[in-house]
């Protein structure tokens, strides 16, 4: 069994993504990890080059700004380094996503139990959405709360997004569905709105274009206090040295009314509980 890794990134340091720390924090367990880098603007391509791994493959390319299609960029960049992958299967990492050493043997049992089983297209994780500080994480249907982010090599897939996959069927191809997954049991952290808000305002000016959107100010305090959720686990220790130091939950302004799609994951949330549900999205079907 050979596993691939692979990601993309652009501007990662002015922008506040923990790459490097993401990139080592699923070095141990993969065969090769194909690094897709964007022209940018600071360090980003050296800092990658300076990561001691002969795992590691940087591929350099150029983000073509009249594509403005709801972030179908990101698509393109992500699939440039899927293509270039050669593993069984591809674990996809996004810069600003960590795995927990602990769960790597997990992991990687969970690659080998379906390796040879067709039934069986990607592995699935549940996720961590940390918020305003490395204590506090959202739990909302607005936020997935699962994704598929290992897939099979030999599946005809394509990323419409840069989120997640569709699989082309075997007999067409204008229809697709999402890939047949089983759960590793292992969750993914995501530190992305962990960074200073500086960052994530600074981001959203120079990514909204891609959207074919105009920035709108971002104030980590407006935010739904229903969905804020205390963390009482460990963080991995890669990222320890790099997430915020505050204490206790992050507070959100008490005067922040809600809009009218928190409204509508407040009364699924309800649902939720009056019934044991899930109706976060998913983009993937679990299988038995």
């Amino acid at each position: 069994m050979k596993v691939s890794a692979f990601t993309f990134i652009k501007n990662g340091q002015i922008l506040g993504y923990p790459f490097v720390q993401s990139i080592n924090s699923i070095l141990p367990i993969v065969d090769e990890f194909i690094i897709n880098v964007g022209e940018s603007e600071d360090d980003t391509l050296a800092m990658i080059k300076s990561i001691p791994s002969s795992k590691i493959r940087v591929i350099e390319s150029r983000w073509s700004d009249a594509m403005k299609d709801r972030g179908y960029v990101y698509g393109q960049q992500k699939m440039i380094a899927q293509f270039n992958c050669t593993g069984d299967w591809l674990f996809y990492i996004e810069g600003d996503e960590i795995y927990h050493e602990d769960d790597l043997v997990k992991i990687e049992k969970s690659m080998r139990r379906y390796n040879d089983n067709d039934n069986v297209e990607a592995l699935v994780f549940d996720f961590y959405h940390f918020y305003g500080n490395a204590n506090t994480f959202l739990d909302s249907p607005g936020w997935y709360r699962s994704e598929a982010r290992i897939l099979k090599n030999s599946l005809r897939s394509y990323a419409p997004d840069g989120l997640y996959w569709l699989v082309l069927d075997n007999k067409s191809n204008k229809k697709s569905r999402f890939p047949k997954a089983k759960h590793t049991g292992a969750h993914c952290y995501h530190y992305g709105w962990v960074r200073t808000q500086e960052q994530m305002n600074l981001k959203s000016r120079k990514v909204q274009k891609y959207w074919n959107k105009q920035h709108k100010e971002i104030d980590y305090s407006q935010m739904d206090f229903q969905v804020i959720k205390e963390f009482h686990g460990n963080h991995p220790n890669v990222i320890k040295d790099w997430i915020p130091k505050e204490l206790g939950l992050f507070e959100v302004d008490p005067n922040y009314n809600p809009t009218k799609k928190q409204i509508k994951h407040r009364f699924m949330m309800k649902i939720e509980k009056m019934f044991g549900l899930d109706l976060s999205k998913k983009h993937f079907k679990l299988v038995k």
